[in-house]
């Protein structure tokens, strides 16, 4: 649905303005404060992104090959650096046809193996009856409906402000074929999900007691998530499993690089280029690029080592994305009049809301309790509100008032110029609204700019002025001919 909606209203309009990354219309719009603040949330989304999933390799390579965790991270995350160093997005874009083909292969070639194993149950029977465990279908609480549309928003809307997403749209050869892209990719998520729900499935339909797995099975053993390992393990032959092995690795490799290279182009574009060097060289900047995807890397990498609940810093990052971004991206590409003010308010806004909503994966308490808010085995209250939602339209319309009521108390000389310290009115729209007399007595006037301004001339011109050469610039002008004729 993200790639759908993002395919129908974002990537023809990004790409038909010639943007190079995703920053560049807040940055030519709100000015480099505000790109460069809106850059930080969209690193943290792209690190932590990539972090967790090369935390995730680790386990699962861990559980299949029996190797030490940090080892395989360390590899697997040198190995998509240095492509991606060298390549840059030739080679992700390259080597993504390779990982989505050993993705699709590998996964779907252990599905049938892991199903005709004789300790599954046919999962058709799991799915709404309980045998092993629960129903695997599952169901949504009446309780928890507005936590499962918050999340549904947040994954569909907070999933299309990043730049490993509008990197493939921007490079794309023209916005039509843009969209097709993201539509294309839409129908290929749902493709490539199947596999990866029917592992699931399996594993829930699965006598653990009967395979060398033992009991008690993966959900008491709280190794859920760690599913798919345990099923290409103990539910498939052992060349099969390495065939999934590659498949999650493959996996890893495509979202990870595009991570990585996603934050650098960031930095070296809108902050390097854009903040420090406007004249830097087209060499100078891929130079920049080459560094930051080392650095970027290693944090990445140092994160997945360190850091105690990647995915809880990841979940964080993605909510932000959502509730700060997203926002701001729909103000600039379709609200007209939006200004760095409304962008900073919307800004702060978003985040408070954010933050005192509280977030159990880092055992943050809320400050804000929303009705129907519980807590949880460790004492943390859960929302049940979909405060991130009410978080992200407070963000949006917040940037909405505040820009324009800053553009009415300027304009309107509530408010003297002087006081537009971010130069987000008054210089934008000056030479719309100042007239003539304002003109003429500003101590910083400069005569080229009272060249476009067309005066009206009388028919006296000629006995008040002697130098005709004065007008040459207007000699078109029928009024001034006459004058002149006379």
């Amino acid at each position: 649905l993200l790639f759908f909606v993002g395919g129908l209203f974002f990537a023809k309009p990004m790409r038909s303005k010639g943007y190079v990354t995703m920053l560049d219309p807040f940055q030519q719009l709100y000015g480099k404060r505000m790109g460069g603040l809106l850059f930080i949330p969209a690193l943290m989304g792209e690190m932590f992104w990539a972090a967790a999933i090369f935390s995730a390799l680790g386990a699962t390579i861990s559980v299949i090959i029996d190797i030490n965790v940090n080892i395989s991270v360390i590899i697997s995350a040198l190995i998509a650096t240095m492509y991606t160093l060298v390549g840059g997005l030739y080679s992700v874009a390259y080597t993504d046809v390779v990982q989505l083909f050993c993705i699709f292969l590998g996964l779907w070639i252990s599905v049938p193996f892991a199903m005709s194993h004789p300790a599954v149950t046919d999962i058709g029977l799991t799915a709404v009856h309980q045998v092993h465990q629960a129903p695997w279908l599952g169901s949504v609480n009446s309780l928890d409906i507005y936590t499962w549309l918050d999340n549904f928003l947040l994954l569909t809307l907070g999933g299309i402000p990043w730049q490993a997403y509008f990197q493939r749209v921007l490079s794309s050869s023209s916005a039509t074929y843009a969209q097709v892209l993201s539509f294309l990719a839409a129908f290929g998520c749902l493709v490539m999900a199947l596999p990866a729900v029917l592992i699931g499935a399996i594993g829930a339909s699965t006598a653990w007691n009967e395979t060398e797995y033992g009991v008690p099975d993966p959900m008491t053993k709280k190794e859920a998530d760690m599913i798919l390992p345990i099923v290409l393990q103990y539910l498939c032959p052992v060349y099969i499993s390495f065939f999934g092995l590659g498949a999650v690795s493959a996996a890893v490799m495509s979202s990870a690089d595009s991570s990585i290279l996603s934050a650098s182009s960031m930095f070296a574009r809108n902050i390097y280029q854009l903040s420090f060097r406007q004249n830097a060289s087209d060499r100078e900047i891929v130079w920049v690029m080459r560094i930051t995807v080392f650095l970027f890397g290693a944090s990445a990498t140092a994160m997945a080592l360190l850091a105690s609940s990647v995915y809880g810093l990841w979940y964080l990052s993605s909510d932000l994305v959502y509730i700060i971004i997203f926002p701001q991206l729909l103000c600039v590409l379709f609200i007209k009049g939006t200004n760095t003010y409304g962008a900073i308010a919307g800004y702060l806004f978003g985040l408070v809301l954010r933050i005192t909503g509280g977030e159990p994966y880092l055992y943050l308490q809320p400050l804000i309790y929303y009705p129907g808010c519980y807590p949880d085995e460790n004492n943390i209250y859960i929302q049940r509100f979909p405060f991130k939602t009410l978080a992200m339209l407070t963000s949006f319309f917040t940037n909405i008032i505040v820009s324009y009521l800053a553009k009415y108390l300027f304009e309107s000389g509530t408010l003297p110029p002087k006081l537009d310290f971010l130069d987000a009115v008054v210089a934008r729209y000056s030479r719309e609204h100042m007239d003539k007399a304002t003109l003429v007595k500003s101590d910083n006037i400069v005569l080229n700019e009272l060249a476009p301004v067309n005066p009206r001339h009388s028919l006296t011109l000629s006995s008040t002025f002697t130098n005709k050469e004065a007008f040459n610039y207007v000699d078109s002008s029928p009024e001034l001919s006459n004058t002149e004729d006379n």
